[in-house]
């Protein structure tokens, strides 16, 4: 582990996809009014945190790991929200300069409302800001030319395939190929994917759907068998995969073995929003390090336990966390095949 996390500052990574805005917007309702032209109670905003979101929960999870260089390649709207997505992304010092802005389009945003009570924090219905229109295909060239231009510069890609609405977020069918033929070329460059609804499309990269979206992914409508699941993604793929399953752990598929990954026990109260993300973020820099798959995944699982356990707020780990939740924990550290 010591090694492993010894490389990441020389890692660089170019994180591809839905670039989110995370808004959290804290009420305290003892301040509340009522509205004099509807009679409506009128919620009283005491704090507001904004952080990047989805792909940009990958690039938080990234930076806190202390990867050495970060790429942002995405699409965002000339809003305010894209304001803050971008200078949250800067604050990390990240590479900004394939973040397509364009006056036609939303950044996409998650806005969640948390009622304050007490010490505590209670998250009311969530608003969702997102492009319902496909992407421009002058916005898919932008993207496909920084993949290929970043391609001798990084040594591994993150692929944040967050928007449901087939071709109107970032990974559209064209960008999907782009990447295919990259994965198929450079097959010692690791690309690793998350997609929630169509992880069954992508061909010669790492794939990291959790067991839901797998067996969706091969049993269309039905719940369908992890060790299946996961030996149908490897033949689609062409690579390896990991299939995420929460407090069960990591099950780690390749051509010729599965080894189950134990997950880190946590106690008390958990927020699970990002786990997949900060796993990605841990994985991708192992592999990029040279680590096994199946090390990947510890790595994953560790980054994932500590980020679990920060409520209301997408949560990051860094590498002393990581190394102490590592060696408390040596009961689960054994793999399963």
């Amino acid at each position: 582990m010591e090694e492993l996390l010894s490389t990441f500052p020389r890692m660089r990574i170019a994180v591809l996809g839905d670039f989110f805005l995370d808004k959290y917007l804290v009420i305290d309702r003892s301040l509340s009014e009522v509205s004099l032209e509807t009679g409506l109670e009128a919620y009283q905003v005491v704090e507001k945190r904004c952080s990047p979101g989805a792909a940009g929960t990958v690039t938080s999870n990234l930076a806190a790991l202390r990867a050495g260089r970060i790429y942002a390649l995405g699409v965002i709207g000339d809003d305010g929200e894209g304001y803050e997505l971008r200078k949250g992304l800067l604050k990390m010092e990240v590479n900004i300069d394939n973040l397509l802005v364009l006056p036609d389009r939303f950044t996409p945003t998650y806005t969640k409302p948390m009622l304050r009570e007490g010490s505590r924090e209670r998250e009311m219905n969530r608003m969702d800001i997102k492009n319902r229109l496909p992407l421009p295909s002058e916005a898919e060239d932008h993207i496909i030319r920084a993949i290929y231009s970043l391609l001798p510069k990084v040594d591994g890609f993150a692929v944040s395939d967050q928007v449901q609405e087939r071709n109107c977020g970032v990974v559209t069918d064209r960008v999907r190929e782009a990447l295919a033929e990259i994965g198929r070329a450079h097959p010692e460059k690791p690309i690793l994917v998350d997609s929630r609804e169509r992880i069954g499309k992508f061909r010669w990269v790492v794939v990291k759907p959790n067991r839901y979206e797998a067996a969706r992914a091969v049993y269309p409508g039905h719940e369908g068998n992890v060790m299946e699941s996961g030996r149908r993604l490897v033949e689609r793929t062409g690579r390896p995969a990991f299939i995420t399953m929460g407090e069960e752990g990591t099950m780690v598929f390749r051509k010729d073995k599965v080894v189950h990954v134990p997950a880190f026990r946590v106690q008390g109260e958990i927020d699970p929003v990002g786990a997949g993300d900060s796993f990605m973020a841990g994985a991708l820099l192992s592999l990029c390090a040279g680590g096994s798959p199946e090390e990947a995944a510890v790595v994953g699982n560790v980054v994932a336990s500590i980020t679990i356990q920060q409520l209301g707020t997408t949560g990051t780990a860094s590498p002393e966390q990581v190394l102490e939740r590592f060696t408390d924990f040596p009961s689960h550290t054994s793999l399963h095949s």
